[in-house]
């Protein structure tokens, strides 16, 4: 099944004869496809095309800049830019921030981001990696603003994807720019780790939020030969479905930061007493030591990153295994290996899964 174009309402599925907007936005979505695809990203034509037809503006009438913590070392203060300012500039601002390639807080909540719409250039990087092929039915876990679920809606239809969320407020809110926009794929309200069995099984299945080891229903929802592609340790695993209780992948070679999956366990603290500070400027020990959390002494982790000529994330993997989830490097079975999940205990490198 190709895209579903019925019922779009003109370019970017907008009516422009109802949206100011309209005409603005189409000449910088334009503009930020072309840098995307500079950097890199959207080779596919098919999503390079939902890319310059999704109107991301729809998705965030708002969003939160961060300025600087007032008082000092409190919460962080956060400006509001959106479509209905009365002030000109400010919408402006607003409209120019959507279509940067930059991540967007839509909620906060004590003064912390709690949804947000992230940042293009990643969101197409994790769309391509995904791999979809017509008639693929996808499943989304985080909702945010629906962005992503009309990505997918228009690559592959409205009837092949099923985004959930466990934040009613998210789900209506997304449902409500979907709709806006053109697209009705399935908004489901409950708890992504829970996946979506009603709608299984599918081909693929995204996360667009962290998480510390992979929810077992999802490995049990994705078809054998399918694929999950998930934040973990600051970066992005891609893992391939054997069956519902085995799968093994690499990690992308791009870093990921996303929110928490809500509802699940947070990652602990990543330790780094008595670190030297120059090794912490490379992203490729500070992959580790996330991977290596409570699990490693941070000194035993730079040891083990200088020895193995400073590992970059791509030789990083996973692998799931009746029951079992371990994060390894360069062999599943090889002498560096950190077991997934609560932290109930710290193995040293060179112990098994």
């Amino acid at each position: 099944m190709g895209s579903t174009r019925t019922g779009r309402r003109g370019a970017g599925g907008t009516d422009r004869k109802s949206d100011p907007y309209a005409v603005t936005a189409a000449t910088l979505r334009a503009a930020l496809v072309r840098e995307i695809a500079a950097g890199g990203g959207l080779a596919d034509p098919a999503w390079r095309e939902a890319f310059e037809e999704v109107p991301r503006h729809v998705f965030v009438p708002r969003y939160y800049e961060a300025g600087g913590p007032s008082p000092p070392g409190g919460t962080v203060i956060y400006e509001r830019l959106g479509r209905y300012d009365p002030d000109a500039a400010r919408r402006a601002r607003w409209l120019a921030g959507v279509y940067s390639d930059a991540p967007l807080a839509t909620r906060v909540r004590d003064g912390e981001p709690v949804s947000s719409s992230s940042q293009p250039s990643l969101m197409a990087r994790m769309l391509e990696a995904l791999e979809v092929r017509d008639g693929d039915s996808v499943l989304e876990i985080g909702t945010g603003t629906g962005y992503n679920a009309a990505l997918l809606a228009h690559r592959l239809g409205d009837d092949r994807v099923t985004t959930v969320d466990i934040d009613p407020d998210i789900t209506d809110t997304a449902r409500d720019h979907l709709a806006a926009a053109g697209y009705r794929p399935t908004v489901v309200t409950g708890d992504g780790a829970l996946g979506c069995p009603s709608r299984a099984p599918f081909e693929r299945i995204i996360a667009t939020c962290a998480v510390t080891s992979l929810p077992p229903a999802w490995l049990a929802q994705c078809r054998s030969g399918g694929l999950i592609l998930a934040p973990l340790a600051t970066g992005l695993i891609a893992l391939r479905v054997a069956d519902a209780e085995h799968g093994e992948g690499h990690f992308l070679t791009t870093p990921a930061y996303f929110v928490p999956l809500r509802g699940s366990e947070p990652p602990p603290r990543v330790a780094t007493k008595g670190l030297p500070a120059r090794p912490l400027l490379e992203d490729s020990f500070r992959f580790l030591l996330h991977v290596v959390t409570a699990r490693m002494d941070p000194l035993e982790a730079l040891a083990l990153w200088e020895h193995e000529d400073r590992p970059g994330r791509g030789r990083y993997g996973v692998t799931v295994r009746e029951g079992r989830q371990w994060a390894w490097l360069d062999d599943p079975e090889g002498a560096y290996a950190w077991p997934l999940g609560p932290a109930h205990a710290a193995p040293h490198a060179g112990q098994g899964p």
